[in-house]
């Protein structure tokens, strides 16, 4: 009788200043056929919401779609999503993202969403009905008020002008005007993939918290947070409390708010619609990562979930990362049966980091010769 022959699935995140998970799960294959070219293998990168997010949906077979869009600050550029059927995965990072700010340069309190509603706009045109936002990376603190003024909705002061963009100028904000919505909304179904559940407002709010990534100093944390805090008064302050509602400068309060979106953590969204626990249901070895395994993988962040679902599966799953910073017991704890970073390898980020693509390479040959049945 044929031996079966042996299976594995590479679900890599990104390792993020370095490789997309793409580019991971494909210098993993490459060490793998080097020593089992006999093996089947599968690459399914994933991610958690943020940048990477419609990769995996690209590198699972769904179609691409390029648009133009208006960046954080205004200026046009390429815009890319993923779709399938009815169903639109879009990643606000690739966006308005901070890799789309002119050389860089952040502007706390004028970056705007705007765009991202722009990509909206332009899936509901092509018939999708359910939307995916991947959030995570903005450079923007405006509460999803950009993103809905794309999508027609008008936030008025008190003389009755169109408010600029931007975070600051909510704090001008009177009232909205709903009439010019895109007719598509009302039967369209938003989901939220994030690992984030902060709320709106306060200490753990958007601009509290994620504003010093966005360059913003302390006396601008603290007028995105007033005028964010008006920005809920005018449209639904119930909503600012929400977990998620802080979510990419406050683009979880605003699509909860109108677009009554839902907050899914953004591992489980991607890892379903992909219909990774079907793909991994024949393997006999995931292997998954990032570029580095710590304390935050341990709250949701992509490897976690693919650990999850191998052991549902009851199939064993190795971490491969840049560097680990969890004892063995936690990541043991965490389903892994294996951690492997390359810093066994190359103790030196600076040597590590542009190297990792033949490192990871290296360090799949061994996982094969160490991890697989006998060929």
């Amino acid at each position: 009788m044929r031996e079966k022959r042996v299976r594995v699935v590479l679900a890599p995140d990104k390792f993020k200043g370095s490789l997309s998970g793409p580019e991971v799960a494909a210098a993993l294959a490459v060490g793998i056929a080097r020593v089992r070219p006999d093996a089947e293998l599968r690459c399914l990168p994933v991610a958690d919401g943020g940048d990477g997010t419609v990769d995996a949906f690209l590198a699972a077979g769904w179609d691409r779609v390029t648009v133009t869009a208006g960046g954080p600050t205004g200026e046009p550029g390429e815009a890319v999503y993923a779709v399938r059927d009815q169903t639109a995965v879009i990643e606000l990072a690739a966006v308005v993202g901070q890799e789309r700010l002119p050389d860089g340069i952040p502007d706390p309190l004028r970056a705007s969403t705007f765009g991202l509603g722009q990509v909206v706009a332009h899936t509901l045109d092509r018939g999708a009905r359910e939307i995916v936002l991947g959030l995570g990376g903005s450079a923007s603190t405006d509460g999803g008020a950009g993103m809905l003024r794309a999508l027609g909705l008008r936030v008025l002061d008190a003389a009755g002008r169109e408010l600029p963009e931007g975070g600051a100028a909510l704090a001008n904000a009177d009232r909205i005007d709903r009439a010019g919505l895109h007719p598509a909304l009302r039967e369209t179904r938003f989901v939220l993939a994030s690992d984030v559940d902060n709320p709106l407002l306060g200490k753990r709010g958007a601009a509290m918290v994620f504003g010093a990534q966005k360059g913003a100093d302390a006396e601008q944390r603290a007028i995105l947070d007033a005028a964010l805090a008006n920005w809920a008064r005018v449209v639904a302050p119930e909503t600012a409390d929400r977990p998620g509602a802080g979510a990419a400068g406050g683009t979880g309060f605003g699509a909860m708010a109108v677009l009554d979106a839902v907050a899914r953590p953004g591992i489980r969204v991607v890892l379903d619609l992909i219909d990774f626990q079907s793909r991994i249901a024949d393997a006999d070895l995931v292997i998954t990562g990032e570029g580095s395994l710590d304390e935050q993988t341990l709250h949701g962040k992509a490897p976690l979930g693919v650990s999850e679902a191998a052991r549902a599966a009851g199939i064993p799953v190795i971490a491969v990362a840049g560097r680990c910073l969890l004892t063995e017991p936690q990541w043991r704890r965490a389903g892994f049966t294996a951690c492997h970073p390359l810093s066994d390898l190359e103790p030196d980020p600076t040597r590590s980091i542009p190297a990792a693509a033949p490192l990871l390479t290296q360090l799949a040959t061994h996982l094969a010769l160490t991890y697989l049945p006998p060929a």
